[in-house]
């Protein structure tokens, strides 16, 4: 078993210097962090609940770092419920150990511990962000990560005047926790959120809300790189600013072949770098943020967020109220899937895998599971709702699959997820048999070789309801060389690949009743999780997780774990 450290704020000095002897970038720039974890009030939508932070801070503070650096981040714990902190985003190359998710990489860490975890950065370069990856903690407990090119390196594109993170959120006026235990008592959907945020505050449109309006100040003439993140738990979102463009030139911590639109999708979990011109009539323009749902029978937040561009001087009379920008409609699936469909990568960047040795077809399915004996569920046909990855839906262990695969620990995973769903039908057809709708409950893996290179189809599935699904992979980015509506042709679906210049991300939007191929090198060993970023998916069984052996050579092996790994 794995060597465990609690209750203590300082480390042992020799337990810190262990840690850094293994940290395999030694001549990169160590940063130091701390996080404190703590509840505090604050007010929204005329109401003031205690919420969970880091720092006091909602949304939480930004990590500033440069391409290659390494971080520190002592997280103590001074909640009431258990935490883990994910890098999102951030491959840990070798070091899964400080990847976060809870029960896949770690145990949490409990109240009154602490954890001190290693960031790795490696290739990546833009804005990514960080999250709880417990329960349902990520929807107070989230910030930034803005990794800027390395010294001396210049940006592809020209540099900005000004670098401004632009989060969006959701808030409840309820306790989170209860939102979530709500829905697990009777297994049905959680109720929706009471607002969608920009930074932290809900805008003008909420009752209690148009004093704090989050608001940005530009020059006529500059222009600036706003750091796009979509922290919201469960919804794919639209925003616009009013009468502007906006040119996008980075996705998930890589470079983008620029692309001009009026409007961006952000499914939650991605991030995106988005240059602004401040070339309009100086004014005062909405900036706005609305959800986008592919199911009408599903129950979303109907509401709008806003923030405000004002250009600086005091030689004109603003618009009251601010100019509104055209938002797609709420349930405009073209507007979402031809926004990603139009990204492409930097071609002198682009490193795509073309001889697969692993082909997976995974089916992203809603479920449902029989409702217990003696207790009303509100799910679908009173049942519960479930979800799964090829008809498995998942189940946390009990402790973590990676100190169980480290330390050769029987029966907490197993190591045989298919490369195939276990029944093949119409997955987006309608009036699908309801002996369907029944999924497998198991902990499994997949096992991949040292530096494969490995093709997923993510088949969408019609089960209970069409939906979008964004998937995340920790660990890697993927190429993602394909996507269409309908269900994959193994036949022609390939001939349209991208195999040139396709978006490399580590999330990526299904769309329903659709189809997206994803291709990655399995080159970082040990256990990476994969799910959907919705946070309701994940808590109803869609995720499983991904076992990569190790290489022959050194810098191709699992780091060893730290010492003061947190307990179970």
């Amino acid at each position: 078993m794995l060597m465990t450290m609690n209750g203590l704020i300082f480390q042992p000095l020799f337990l810190l210097l262990l840690s850094l002897a293994a940290f395999p970038y030694s001549e990169a720039k160590m940063h130091k962090y701390t996080f404190i974890i703590k509840e505090v009030p604050y007010t929204r939508l005329c109401g003031t609940k205690n919420i969970l932070t880091v720092n006091g801070k909602f949304p939480g503070p930004t990590l500033h770092l440069r391409r290659g650096d390494a971080t520190i981040v002592r997280v103590h714990n001074k909640g009431h419920q258990n935490i883990t902190i994910h890098w999102h985003g951030v491959k840990q190359r070798r070091n899964p150990w400080s990847d976060g998710p809870a029960y896949i990489t770690q145990c949490p860490i409990m109240p009154g511990n602490s954890f001190i975890q290693k960031i790795h950065l490696s290739d990546e370069v833009g804005t990514m962000w960080w999250h709880a990856h417990s329960e349902w903690s990520r929807a107070t407990v989230h910030g930034a990560i803005i990794i800027y090119p390395r010294k001396k390196a210049p940006y592809p594109f020209s540099k900005p005047h000004a670098e401004i993170p632009i989060i969006l959120g959701e808030w409840w006026k309820s306790d989170i926790q209860a939102v979530l235990s709500e829905s697990q008592r009777n297994g049905g959907e959680p109720n929706v959120s009471d607002a969608f945020l920009i930074n932290g505050q809900p805008g003008d449109f909420y009752p209690c809300s148009k004093q704090d309006t989050f608001k940005l100040t530009v020059e006529y003439g500059k222009t600036y790189l706003l750091r796009m993140i979509n922290a919201a738990m469960n919804n794919i979102l639209f925003f616009a600013i009013a009468n502007h463009n906006l040119t996008v030139i980075g996705s998930d911590g890589s470079y983008l072949r620029p692309y001009t639109t009026d409007y961006i999708a952000i499914s939650p979990g991605e991030t995106f770098d988005v240059l602004l011109e401040a070339n309009q009539k100086p004014d005062h323009y909405y900036m706005a943020a609305k959800a986008y749902n592919s199911a009408p029978r599903v129950k979303v937040d109907n509401t709008t967020t806003t923030g405000i561009i004002e250009y600086k001087g005091n030689c004109y009379t603003p618009s009251s109220p601010p100019i509104f920008p055209n938002l797609p409609l709420i349930n405009d699936t073209n507007a979402s899937t031809s926004f990603f469909a139009s990204l492409r990568s930097l071609a002198e960047k682009v490193d795509v895998p073309i001889h697969i040795d692993t082909k997976l077809f995974f089916t992203i399915s809603i479920n449902a599971l029989p409702c217990e004996a003696n207790n009303t569920c509100t799910g679908p046909g009173g049942q519960r709702f479930s979800a799964s990855v090829s008809n498995i839906s998942f189940v946390l262990p009990q402790i973590d699959i990676l100190e169980a695969y480290y330390c050769c620990i029987r029966g907490v995973y197993n190591d045989q997820f298919p490369s195939f769903p276990p029944l093949r039908f119409n997955y987006t057809g309608t009036n699908l048999s309801s002996t369907l709708l029944l999924p497998t409950r198991a902990t499994k893996v997949r096992v991949l070789e040292y530096n494969s290179n490995v093709e997923i189809v993510f088949q969408g599935t019609n089960l209970v309801t069409e939906f979008d699904h964004p998937m995340h992979l920790h660990g890697h980015s993927f190429y993602v060389v394909g996507s269409g509506f309908g269900n994959f042709d193994p036949v022609n679906d390939p001939l349209s690949y991208n195999l040139v210049d396709p978006p490399f991300v580590n999330t990526i939007s299904v769309p329903k009743s659709g189809w997206t191929t994803i291709r990655f090198k399995a080159n970082n060993p040990g256990v990476w999780l994969m799910h959907c970023h919705l946070e309701r998916h994940i808590s109803w069984g869609m995720e499983m997780a991904f076992l990569i052996r190790n290489g022959k050579r050194p810098g191709e092996q699992l780091l060893p774990p730290p010492p003061y790994m947190p307990p179970c």
